[in-house]
């Protein structure tokens, strides 16, 4: 059972505009795997693609007043390994709505620090499409398609299940998905993408 002492939401000080923003719909109990298991992809995507570790998200969730929920690397650590799809069951917590709340914030905020690479990496992917070339023959994109596969291959219990394809198309969709999270309202966009796709 839950300790009653919970973590408070962030203060005035912190980025209280979009943490309002995001507690106008909130998920039902059931929702929250499906969500947290949504998160931590997104995540291994910016990982891999701007090869940013736990250090660089905890800058962030300092300066945007989140370290309530998220204070250290064990915090962190903790947090991810509540992704069902996680290998092993050391750590694994649940994760509630405030920390769910905080890890959208970090990522629309590491995503917009690296918006410009992003976006760079989806033009690429358009112009090798409209070419018929394969992604993986541009560095950028290669690269990038082969953090994702092998950090996925490490920590999640059905990798063995999925193709080589089904990981690349899995790390594209992501990439594309990090570009619309990097933009204004990103965050906004991210929770009601968590929330729909937690239908499901």
């Amino acid at each position: 059972m839950r300790s009653t002492l919970k973590p408070s939401a962030p203060t005035e000080t912190g980025p209280s505009p979009n943490w309002e923003e995001l507690t106008q719909k909130a998920p039902e109990p059931t929702q929250l795997d499906n969500i947290k298991a949504q998160l931590d992809l997104v995540l291994l995507a910016l990982e891999a693609m701007a090869e940013i570790g736990s250090e660089a998200m905890l800058k962030v969730a300092a300066e945007l007043n989140l370290e309530p929920m998220v204070a250290d690397r064990v915090a962190l650590w903790r947090l991810r390994q509540s992704n069902p799809l996680r290998k092993g069951q050391g750590g694994r917590k649940k994760l509630d709505v405030e920390e769910a709340r905080s890890l959208v914030l970090i990522s629309c905020h590491l995503a917009s620090q690296h918006q410009a690479l992003i976006r760079r990496a989806v033009a690429l992917l358009e112009q090798m499409a409209e070419q018929n070339r394969q992604p993986h023959t541009i560095a950028l994109l290669g690269d990038y398609i082969d953090r994702f596969s092998n950090t996925y291959a490490d920590r999640m219990e059905d990798a063995e299940t999925l193709s080589a394809k089904e990981l690349t198309n899995l790390a594209l969709k992501l990439l594309i998905d990090l570009l619309f999270y990097s933009s204004p309202g990103g965050h906004r966009r991210l929770w009601l993408a968590l929330l729909d796709r937690a239908k499901t």
